[in-house]
């Protein structure tokens, strides 16, 4: 990065701090509106809102780049700021440091000024004192000391006496506005699975349940997500709750541990709403739970995923400089339409869209970035991969292989730039690196192909529950993640099932259309033949046995025809991120008889 002028000994300039408090006035804005949009799901929760929580939850990704817009406009034509001298730039964010001093999202704020001043400032024009690089204001113990002030999180002190008391003050706390099916039994039942848990440790002088405060929303679920502190020992949890067969609610499961939590919070899934004065005071307590995740998976998760992308890209710049290894052409068959590198010591890809593409493949590039933005706001129920999408991303070159750079330059030339010792690349998605399910499956042992292609055929199933039909289902299309789930990550030709006609192939006429290797019959552009799909995908025997034990139904157009009836029916399907042996439904099932609950919300 080129050397940058000095601060100004003093804030002269008048314009600077009117600038300042004018781009903090559109991220105040701009957070209030997220807020109340987060705040509104519990509404859409208790009131089985789903298509309204789908639209919020698509909307709300929406919010961040309208006000960007909004700022940038107003700065335009109340100070002609593009047309500024670079000191005057310098002393606005020298005052906008000062506006943030006592604010309680401060880190998303300078993210703002971050995003407003690149789009009023030439890229050449970038330098340290004009953008918040590294933040400026600490996000440590920040909290809204006001007495009317909800708190990040309530502790509880429960006695082996009073623990199921405690329990039931935890949901009740929540304030639902729906009648519980019977919140009792569902209390027995997490503390059940709690002595399961915890076994037969004592409960320790400082025993306390941690809960924060806000539900967390997402799909047809909310989640009170918490830890329970015995001594020295942690053990985070979650309690889904949902809507009961009854239409009341119930607690459908008790999760613990990291790992749990982990999936819960996984970055194939859709961002959760969750109403928070004070993000960076969420964050650090559910890193707390989750010490794996960084601090930018975490924000993502909570629907903050321009703090995510800020954050991944101070990571990213602190492992190039810590690193020596050189970006390469990604293993694996290379794509038709994604050019696709990383580098071996950092667990993601970059993909950037090629300039031309082969005649089979009747796409453009804005029609690509439109499927990319549909998977961005769709719930993507566990068997998505979430982009992060950058513009202008600046490379060191000697990272670069001769081989990769000589493959940009052929297959992506208006998104490549050398500019000196720098690599621009205009456009380019990163995503987290898996193992493509087509080089797992050649190595894997027989026990981990039948779970894998197990897995796969689940994988479209919940793909189709969320009204996602992937359009390529070759297996090196979807990859294999640390945990064994498998997760879809090609998009260029997804469509929404319900945009797809689902057609069986109609029956030969004679033998010379039996005999013929063309298509004889007429197709439409969404037209669909489950069963063609045998072919391409089940040429190994071993594959192809498991599949047809437990996913032939994927190769019969009834199977997706009917999945389509339904949602073009208006129903929502659930979608859990945890096994199904870990729900109450079979205990509620052994449960003789459903007594009335006393103490329901």
């Amino acid at each position: 990065m080129s050397a940058s002028p000095a601060f100004p000994a003093a804030l002269t300039d008048t314009r600077a701090f009117a600038i300042a408090r004018a781009m903090l006035e559109g991220f105040d804005r701009h957070y209030r509106l997220f807020r109340q949009a987060s705040a509104e799901a519990q509404r859409r929760f208790e009131t089985a809102d789903w298509q309204g929580q789908q639209r919020a939850q698509a909307q709300r990704i929406e919010y961040y780049d309208t006000r960007v817009a909004e700022a940038t406009k107003r700065l335009q034509s109340e100070f002609e700021a593009a047309t500024l001298p670079m000191d005057v730039w310098q002393q606005v964010k020298l005052h906008y440091i000062g506006l943030l001093i006592d604010h309680y999202q401060p880190e998303l704020a300078e993210t703002f000024f971050n995003s407003v001043t690149t789009k009023i400032l030439d890229r050449s024009y970038f330098h340290n004192d004009f953008i918040f690089v590294r933040p400026a204001v600490s996000t440590e113990y920040i909290e809204n000391d006001e007495p009317a002030a909800q708190p990040t999180y309530r502790a509880y002190y429960p006695t082996r006496e009073t623990l199921r008391e405690t329990w039931l003050r935890i949901v009740f706390n929540f304030q639902l506005e729906r009648e519980f099916e019977n919140l009792s039994r569902d209390v027995g039942f997490v503390m059940e699975a709690v002595g399961e848990q915890l076994g037969d440790a004592q409960l320790r002088a400082n025993f306390q349940v941690q809960v924060l405060s806000s539900l967390f929303f997402r799909n047809k679920g909310a989640y009170v997500v918490g830890k329970i502190i015995n001594g020295f020992q942690e053990t985070p949890f979650a309690l889904p709750i949902l809507h009961g067969r009854s239409g009341k609610l119930v607690i459908d499961a008790a999760l613990f541990g990291e790992d749990d939590l982990q999936l819960v919070f996984s970055f194939a899934r859709a961002y959760f709403m969750v109403a928070m004065e004070v993000p960076s005071a969420y964050v650090h307590f559910l890193r707390s739970l989750m010490p794996r995740k960084s601090r930018s998976e975490l924000y993502n998760a909570l629907g903050l995923q321009k703090q995510g992308k800020n954050l991944f890209y101070r990571d990213f710049l602190m492992h190039t400089r810590h690193s020596s290894d050189k970006f390469r052409v990604a293993p694996g068959i290379k794509g038709m339409v994604m050019l696709v590198f990383d580098l071996p010591s950092f667990p993601y890809v970059f993909k950037v869209i090629k300039d031309f593409f082969p005649a089979q493949k009747d796409t453009t590039r804005e029609q690509i970035q439109g499927k990319y933005l549909l998977v961005k706001q769709h719930d993507r129920v566990g068997r998505m991969a979430d982009t992060l999408e950058y513009s202008n991303v600046a490379f060191p070159r000697h990272r670069f292989g001769d081989e990769l750079v000589a493959e940009l330059k052929h297959f992506c030339p208006s998104l490549v730039e050398e500019d000196g010792d720098t690599l621009v690349i205009r456009h380019v998605y990163i995503e987290r690196r898996m193992i493509p399910l087509n080089i797992y499956l050649q190595d894997a042992t027989p026990e981990q192909t039948e779970a894998a292609v197990v897995e796969y055929g689940n994988a479209i199933k919940d793909l189709v529950r969320a009204n996602i039909f992937p359009g390529d289902m070759l297996w090196k299309n979807f990859g294999v993640t640390r945990h064994g789930k498998v997760v879809f990550y090609d998009y260029d030709e997804i469509e929404y099932l319900t945009a797809c006609n689902f057609r069986k192939v109609p029956e030969a006429r004679n033998e010379e259309e039996e005999m013929s290797a063309e298509v004889w019959y007429p197709v439409g552009p969404k037209d669909v033949f489950p069963e063609t799909f045998g072919p391409f995908l089940l040429g190994n025997p071993g594959v192809r046995n498991v599949f047809m034990a437990h996913h032939a139904d994927l190769l019969d157009a009834a199977f997706w025809q009917g999945h389509k009836e339904r949602l073009l029916a208006g129903y929502v399907h659930d979608v859990f991120p945890y096994e199904a042996n870990k729900r109450f439904e079979n205990r509620r099932a052994a449960s003789a008889v459903v007594e009335p609950d006393a103490l329901t919300v």
